[in-house]
């Protein structure tokens, strides 16, 4: 108990005997003997008010549930309003809400067509969401009204919306929501082009998008995504302006293109500035949002200017916008284009990648199928993510399925790898000893890549003769001295390929096999190791990306045809292990009868046709078990063992689409930070030092021609000089965000905000 209740049950025999009673109208609660509060029993306002003052004393939830008479949940509601709005929050006026003026609804009608959704109209006049529904009708059948005024004037809506008092840029007339596009219906003819929200002069008009919905990055033409005016002649403070500097990669990838290839028809981006979208939900996972539930801890407006929207949505609006533009896309076609722009962009230098699988939970009650789970130790449902990094330890590809082992899922990985670097490149793939085995090596051969990996316990007997490799080191050190045995090795069912193995005190430590007949044994073993990058990745996406979020529940019931053990072949060897015994005890009762010294010998001519007899039938049931046995199949679909067994696949098309916008975040602070510590040569710290800087505060200043970014110097010297050396380096080619034709310049406050 706090000391504020403490102080007020102090002396007192049971100070958390807390009780209700009433009495001529009114009701008293007590503790002990101390008055707490007294109210007329009707006055709900007044309860409301004593289950706050109850709560805030100290008292459990349960227990003045137990005293008011109320539920949990209702006691729970009234303490959270208390904290958050104060007693105005307790206290809920009465009657109906007043009806606003008939010019209310034109108004509302105006904000309509403009492209403001219902929930952004609904906060403006103060009403529920679906009084303007059935006001106004559904969007996607009303009229398009004018935004400007006389001779082609902009309206009073037109452009931006004014800052509010507090600072904060107003809500622009553009917002997302959850509403349909405000135009003709589907089967209307389309209206003839005319002034609206976006004909204002501060905002240059935006080009056609060539055919095919795809703008190429150095053309500098809108994206046919942005269907909201971008935030325009604005100076707005955001406490994540160092994001801002993401522009840099993006601009570099021709991100813009990619993105806008995902985007849904013409007639669903009326009112969405999708891109915007994307790059501001890219941008959100880059500043620590683990999930699309997790933007609502950013602070909309700050936020949303990042990617030139006003604001940031709601995640109600975000994550179903998020889900209509995963259903009309295809993910992972997305995931190759952006893989195939960042090695264009920055080239790995070596042909060695490295895959492994990742484990994401599922906690539903659907019957998804278990896989291992690596951190917990256990089995559990699931889904396994495959995943392929570069020797530089960027994400390259991954791909989605049902748990099983790495030699399962390496052929589909290698398929994407495959359209990502093009046919002919050429590909090594590293793995660890989960994908060791022969099936994995053949499927690798025929997709015509290479491999490296560990053997598999135990080691083989070594024949070739140990020498010593010097392998050299990138880190500045020594180059190491190695002992390695290279031969060429028999492995079954797979054919040649080439062991080496590395001994240490003249024993033999570890083999490493590979199709690499050409390159160095010391190299082979030293990329092997790197494998270790992609374990890093793992680790690093998930502390600060996310990527074991599931993100989607939804499944789709099917027949299990998964293969289990089939318990009528169990019961087929027990029976023939039970045949094999009793065989092996009537050869041991013949064996017995034959050297026992004491029976005579007719005794022993008498019992041998007995046991003789005995031993071949025994014989007989073995070779009929045995018979049994083969006409049993060892594994059987589940269902067929258990008939309406069912299991549950997955969607993962929203997930994959999530996916995307996270490996895009981290490859751009990859690449921030391999710059920034071009200056800061800090090898250790250089990756924290980068995330700290995308949280840098700063001022946005956009006008029609530029867009200037005004960040706070960072605390210490030395990383203020590496971020402005940085700076310099950009502002040589200034970028551009996706969707905006305005370049991007940075600069260093000279003084940081207070």
């Amino acid at each position: 108990m706090n000391p504020a209740a403490a102080a007020i049950l102090e002396g007192m025999p049971d100070p958390g005997d807390l009780r209700r009673a009433e009495r001529d109208g009114m009701t008293f609660i007590c503790a002990g003997s101390a008055l707490l509060a007294c109210y007329p029993s009707g006055d709900a306002g007044m309860r409301n008010v004593a289950v706050a003052v109850l709560r805030q004393l100290g008292f459990g939830g349960r227990a003045v549930a137990a005293v008011m008479g109320l539920t949990e949940n209702y006691v729970a509601t009234l303490h959270n309003r208390a904290l958050r709005e104060g007693t105005a929050g307790l206290v809920r006026e009465r009657g109906r809400p007043g009806k606003l003026a008939a010019r209310d609804w034109e108004q509302a009608a105006r904000w309509r067509a403009e492209g403001a959704s219902d929930s952004e109209i609904a906060r403006r006049l103060g009403v529920a969401q679906s009084t303007v529904f059935r006001r106004l009708g559904p969007a996607a059948v009303q009229e398009q009204l004018p935004a400007a005024g006389p001779e082609g004037e902009p309206g009073p809506e037109a452009g931006p919306a004014a800052p509010e008092q507090d600072g904060e840029p107003g809500p622009q007339a553009g917002e997302p929501g959850p509403g349909g596009p405000a135009g003709p219906g589907p089967g209307d003819e389309p209206a003839a082009p005319g002034p609206g929200p976006e004909a204002s002069p501060a905002v240059p008009q935006p080009a056609p998008a060539p055919a095919g919905g795809l703008v190429p990055a150095g053309g500098r033409q809108p994206s046919p995504g942005a269907g909201l005016a971008r935030v325009a002649g604005a100076v707005l403070p955001s406490r994540y302006a160092g994001a801002m500097l993401v522009h840099a990669y993006l601009d570099r990838i021709g991100a813009e293109a990619i993105l806008a290839a995902a985007l849904p028809s013409a007639l669903a981006r009326l009112r969405y500035d999708d891109l915007g979208l994307l790059t501001a939900t890219s941008l959100a996972f880059a500043l620590g949002a683990s999930s699309a539930e997790g933007t609502k801890h950013l602070i909309p407006a700050q936020a949303g200017i990042l990617a030139g929207i006003g604001r940031l949505p709601d995640p109600r609006t975000l994550r179903p916008r998020l889900a209509a533009i995963a259903e009309a896309c295809d993910p992972l076609a997305l995931q190759r284009q952006l893989a195939a722009a960042m090695l264009a962009a920055d080239p790995p230098g070596l042909h060695a990648y490295y895959v492994d699988d990742h484990f994401v939970p599922y906690e539903g009650a659907k019957p998804v199928p278990k896989g291992w789970n690596t951190k917990r130790r256990h089995a559990q449902p699931g889904r396994a993510g495959t995943m392929v990094s570069d020797y530089h330890g960027r994400a390259v590809c991954f791909t989605d399925g049902e748990p099983s082992g790495l030699s399962a899922t390496l052929p589909g990985v290698l398929a994407q790898l495959r359209q990502v670097l093009g046919e002919q490149a050429k590909i090594l793939l590293g793995f660890d000893r989960g994908g060791s085995y022969p099936v994995a090596f053949r499927a690798i051969r025929d997709a015509r890549a290479g491999w490296v990996t560990w053997r598999r316990a135990p080691l083989a007997p070594v024949t070739a003769a140990p020498r010593r490799y010097w392998a050299a080191r990138g880190d500045g050190k020594p180059a190491e001295v190695l002992t390695l045995a290279d031969e060429t090795v028999q492995i079954k069912d797979y054919g040649q390929a080439r062991q080496i193995t590395l001994f240490e005190d003249g024993a033999p430590v570890q083999q490493v096999l590979t199709s690499d007949l050409a390159a160095p044994a010391a190299a082979l073993l030293s990329w092997l190791r790197c494998r270790w990058r992609i374990e890093n990745l793992f680790k690093y996406l998930e502390d600060n990306y996310g990527i074991h979020w599931l993100c989607d529940y939804r499944a789709s019931l099917e027949d299990d045809a998964h293969l289990i053990a089939n318990p009528e072949r169990k019961a087929a060897r027990a029976r023939l292990r039970e045949a094999e015994a009793a065989l092996a005890t009537a050869e041991r009762e013949l064996a017995t009868l034959l050297t026992s010294p004491e029976l005579p010998a007719a005794a022993k001519n008498k019992a041998i046709p007995a046991a003789e007899k005995k031993i071949t039938m025994a014989t007989e049931a073995v070779t009929a078990a045995k018979a049994a046995l083969k006409k049993i199949p060892a594994k059987l679909p589940a269902s067929q063992i258990t008939p309406g067994a069912q299991k549950a696949i997955l969607a993962t098309r929203r997930r994959s689409l999530q996916m995307v916008l996270r490996l895009l975040a981290a490859a751009a602070e990859h690449w921030l930070g391999n710059r920034l510590n071009d200056y800061l040569r800090d090898p250790d710290e250089y990756r924290a030092i980068t995330r700290h800087l995308l949280h840098l505060d700063g001022t946005i200043t956009s006008t029609p021609r530029v867009i200037t970014v005004t960040l706070d110097p960072p605390a210490a010297p030395r990383t203020a000089r590496a971020l402005g050396l940085l700076i310099e380096e950009i502002n040589a080619t200034p970028p551009r965000m996706p969707g905006d034709t305005r370049p991007i310049t940075y600069q260093l406050a000279a003084h940081p905000r207070i």
